[in-house]
């Protein structure tokens, strides 16, 4: 996968017996996701235009070009959809989409190496960090909030943290 593409939203199977598919958005305003059209499956292979067509409980029902049958939409469930970076929309300073933050190395406010960042999560309370530490046995969860994470810097590669003792290395 690219990194010039960025992971907008899912498709969560299909929506009645007509083609439409559910459609879980991960955008902070959910209907965005149309906009971004076309939008590609995670190797690239496929890509689609998407009509809204309406809400549903957890998420969107929508129209994909090229999917026509309950079958069809059936078979794109799991499937992961993404948007070419130059169509989303340039973001704050205070705010970085997820696939930016993955891979960088994750320094103490000493300058000591804690880790890197292998995922970010949102469970609805938050983004969370997950960082891989050598020497760890399990990987190193960190609140993504300025109290714990004073400083990201996409430049230099790298995320600075103050997290509480009882999480250090």
């Amino acid at each position: 996968m690219a990194t010039d593409r960025i992971c907008v939203g899912a498709i969560s199977g299909a929506f009645g017996v007509k083609g439409e598919v559910r459609l879980k958005s991960f955008c902070a305003e959910p209907e965005a996701i149309a906009a971004y059209a076309p939008l590609w499956t995670e190797d690239g292979g496929r890509s689609f235009t998407v009509r809204i067509t309406r809400a549903i409980p957890g998420g969107l029902a929508a129209r994909l070009s090229g999917v026509s049958t309950k079958e069809a939409a059936d078979a794109l469930r799991g499937t992961s959809l993404f948007a070419d970076r130059a169509k989303l929309p340039n973001l704050p300073d205070d705010e970085f989409y997820h696939a930016d933050l993955i891979g960088l190395d994750v320094l103490d406010t000493g300058g000591a190496k804690i880790g890197t960042v292998r995922a970010v999560f949102n469970h609805g309370a938050g983004d969370i960090l997950e960082i891989f530490a050598p020497g760890r046995k399990t990987a190193l969860l960190l609140p993504f909030t300025r109290a714990i994470v004073p400083t990201v810097d996409l430049t230099a590669g790298r995320i600075i943290v103050d997290p509480p003792e009882e999480t250090e290395a």
